[in-house]
This record gives structure tokens, sequence and C-alpha cells, in this order.
């Protein structure tokens, strides 16, 4: 689970990254941000609901089993999705600020060296 979860941010991280490499227009470059921040939080609220329902125990509307075992970290991350695309903890909101903001300036220090 761990390595899925490495993967999504990275992968959450690359698509930061990706508004500094291209050229783009303002709003798709806020739009690719807003994205980004959005998957971190669905990473951070993924790995928040895999630590609440390891406290879970077997005693549950599934009846457990492995058949549970195995999907139960997809549930967790298609929650995570759905409450951070519904506003989450409000993480997304600051994280796509500051992604913003870290372009602005990598843009404007770029500009100064050319």
């Amino acid at each position: 689970m761990e390595s899925l979860l490495d993967f999504q941010l990275n992968q959450a991280l690359g698509a930061s990254r990706s508004g500094n490499v291209t050229a783009q227009t303002s709003g798709t470059t806020a739009d690719a941000a807003r994205a980004a921040a959005e998957d971190f939080e669905s990473v951070f609220l993924a790995q928040m609901m895999e630590a609440m329902f390891a406290q879970v125990g077997e005693d549950n509307p599934f009846g457990g089993g492995p058949g549970e075992n195995a999907f139960r970290g997809m549930l967790n991350e298609e929650y995570a999705k759905v409450m951070s695309q519904a506003g989450g903890l409000g993480l997304s909101d600051r994280l796509t600020s500051e992604i913003l903001r870290y372009q602005e300036a990598a843009d404007s220090q770029g500009g100064e060296s050319q």
C-alpha cells in the first residue's frame, strides 16, 4: 500500500511541476495546481483513513475476510477523492495558493535571468 501512496504522491507533485516546464495560460496553470492540490489532499486523507480503519475490527458491515482486506485500500482512496473534491479539510485550497505562489516566483526569477 505504501508504494501505491508514494506513486500517487509523486504523480501529484509531478502534475504541480508541469506548469513550470510548459508555457500555459494562467487558467490552465491554476487548474493544474488545483488538481495537484486535490490529489495531494486525497492521498493525505487516504493515509488518515487507512490508519483509522486499521483500528476497526472484523466486526463490520462487510464481515471481513481476505476480499475485504484486498479492496479496503481502494475504497479508502475513493472515499478520500470524494472528500477532497467536496472540500475535504481545506488543505487543497491552501496548497493551490502555495503552488501558484511558487510558480509565479519561479516564473519571475526565470524572466529576470534572460
